[in-house]
């Protein structure tokens, strides 16, 4: 946790600074532009505008709603990017629904990373740097990630190139941000690792996604041992068809019959051509004997 609150401190800290009208950084070439670039600042809601030429023009209410209630509960785990306008003013480029959702919920400041004039080149080099440091969790190497593929325009293949990594890892990193929200946090605290992140993505259904977290949680599950219970998830269970096949019932009559003379459990079994055969168990050679011997009377 205390991980955390050093963020929100730096978050405020930056705010504060960009809110002092003589260091106003309006390009990289401004005195402490690099401090804003490629980090989290901590934006009042207010100074944010939404961008008109965004092309989605319709959210889901109750999708909207589902996810204010989950930033009240965990706060904005993936900030909104804005672009600077001016003396702090933003405009919206990335993140609209988040945007929408905290002030759903009466937010009155949201974590943002903040696009500032020529930032491109700056922007791309702050953020592959910090995908190189060691001590990020796996959620903040996805979305660094994520924000070089929207912000800098750029393929997985391309990104793979800058970074020197697997396109493939990159590819795992950013399935993580498809987990639950819930999940994300965890990971983040350290409760889980990314090995139990990869395997919980394979539950598509988010309620079962949390129920099995949860079970990972309480029961300190490894990476493997979550691996089998997913995979006894996804294995549906399969039902048993009773495929005993029905005699006619002459031959049922029969086998009755012999079962009362024999003393007997007697099985007969037909194949579909009309073929079969019977079966008459016994419990020892003296058993064995007694059977023969009815079966001889009856010549």
């Amino acid at each position: 946790m205390a991980k955390a609150t050093k963020k929100q401190a730096l978050g405020r800290g930056l705010a504060a600074l960009l809110k002092d009208p003589s260091k106003d950084i309006i390009s990289v070439s401004n005195k402490n532009a690099d401090k804003v670039v490629g980090s989290i600042v901590e934006l009042e809601l207010s100074t944010i505008e939404v961008n008109p030429f965004q092309p989605r023009t319709s959210f889901n209410e109750e999708s909207l709603r589902e996810l204010a209630s989950s930033i009240k509960k965990l706060g904005v785990i993936q900030p909104i990017t804005v672009r600077k306008l001016g003396f702090n003013k933003y405009q919206l480029v990335i993140g609209e629904r988040r945007y929408r959702a905290s002030k759903l919920i009466g937010l009155e400041s949201i974590p943002s990373f903040i696009r500032i004039a020529n930032d491109q080149d700056s922007l791309e080099l702050a953020l592959v740097e910090n995908i190189q440091r060691q001590d990020l969790d796996p959620i903040e190497i996805a979305l660094s990630y994520q924000r070089l593929i929207e912000e800098i325009e750029i393929t997985q293949e391309k990104l793979s190139e800058r970074v020197g990594k697997k396109r493939s890892t990159i590819a795992n990193y950013l399935r993580l941000l498809k987990l639950d929200p819930i999940i994300q946090t965890g990971m983040r605290d350290g409760f889980i690792s990314m090995g139990h992140g990869r395997t919980l993505i394979n539950i598509g259904n988010l309620n079962d996604q949390l129920s099995i977290y949860e079970k990972v949680i309480i029961e300190n599950l490894s990476v493997r041992e979550t691996e089998a219970l997913v995979k006894k998830y996804k294995t549906p269970i399969k039902k048993t068809t009773d495929k005993k096949k029905i005699l006619p019932s002459s031959v049922n009559s029969a086998k009755n019959e012999l079962t009362v003379y024999l003393e007997s459990n007697v099985q007969i079994k037909l194949s579909k051509s009309g073929k079969g055969q019977f079966i008459v168990p016994f419990e020892n050679e003296e058993d064995f004997l007694r059977i023969l011997n009815l079966l001889k009377s009856e010549k």
